[in-house]
């Protein structure tokens, strides 16, 4: 199954971005009826995160959660065959003069890069541009992972490191002045996590961003890939480097990283990454929430 999903992706990546679209939309529209689990989840976490929206909203904005899901899976091929051109037409950077201005200078950078629904494809545009690291989550299939392993590593000389060789690794890359494309903000359960509130309910979040930034000199900037609708493309945004981070409180820089987070989801909630289970570690003594 997963040789014939690489296929469909491969046949499907050679139409416009157009024609691709409406396809991953309907190809999502259908996952959220078929797939009840997972629209559990999404609607849960949209309950929660999101109080003040009505039933009727809240159904509104799940479907449109995965229509545009759908269409990042379908486009995904684009990341894994396109050739570097058509990636450079479809995928716009803001902010690239940031990126290239603090790398001039020689500056350690993390790029806190929410999980987004565009975020692959907006890897792979910031890697025709910038040699950076990030870290890989080896994936079950064989197919998948190489796969994966081959759109996030095809265009300049990316490093991709596994999750236990992520710290000093990674600081090591980013002291040779690689951008690192750091992705804190999914729930790995209570290992190297605190509880944090994100959307006013407490979440395990990673607390490594304020000793990734002191232990590399490095400063942060956010990276968000915003899909366009229909044929228009993504746009990459690169935001200014932060001030006054870190503050030596890592409870108070671990609140700042999911309240800026929470920012960008409202700025385009259905793009968020409603999907995986942010909340399931719970603190002790709380009921499970899915």
């Amino acid at each position: 199954m997963s040789r014939l999903l690489v296929a469909l992706l491969w046949l499907i990546h050679w139409l416009p971005l157009s024609v691709q679209a409406p396809i991953g939309r309907g190809i999502g529209l259908l996952l959220y009826w078929v797939i009840a689990p997972r629209r559990r989840v999404v609607n849960t976490n949209l309950r929660l995160c999101f109080p003040d929206l009505s039933d009727a909203e809240r159904r509104a904005l799940a479907k449109e959660h995965f229509a545009l899901a759908g269409r990042s899976l379908i486009e995904r091929g684009l990341a894994w065959f396109a050739p570097e051109e058509r990636i450079r037409r479809l995928v716009r950077i803001e902010g690239a003069e940031i990126l290239a201005g603090l790398i001039e200078q020689r500056q350690p950078i993390i790029m806190l890069t929410p999980h987004f629904l565009g975020l692959d494809l907006g890897g792979t545009r910031i890697a025709a541009d910038f040699d950076c690291v990030s870290i890989y989550a080896r994936q079950r299939d064989p197919v998948i992972d190489r796969w994966l392993y081959h759109g996030r590593s095809r265009f300049g000389s990316q490093v991709l490191l596994r999750r236990d060789e992520s710290v000093r690794a990674s600081i090591k890359a980013m002291k040779e002045i690689r951008p690192f494309y750091y992705l804190p903000d999914m729930d790995n359960g209570i290992e190297d996590s605190i509880f944090s509130p994100f959307f006013g309910v407490q979440a395990a979040t990673l607390s490594a961003l304020p000793r990734l930034t002191r232990l590399g000199g490095a400063v942060v900037i956010t990276c968000v890939t915003r899909m366009l609708p229909g044929g228009r493309g993504y746009v990459v945004t690169l935001g200014e480097p932060w001030t006054d981070f870190p503050s030596g409180d890592v409870d108070a820089d671990t609140r700042r990283m999911n309240a800026c987070i929470e920012d960008l989801v409202r700025a385009m909630p259905a793009q968020y990454y409603w999907v995986h289970r942010r909340f399931k570690t719970r603190p002790p003594g709380e009921p499970k929430i899915y």
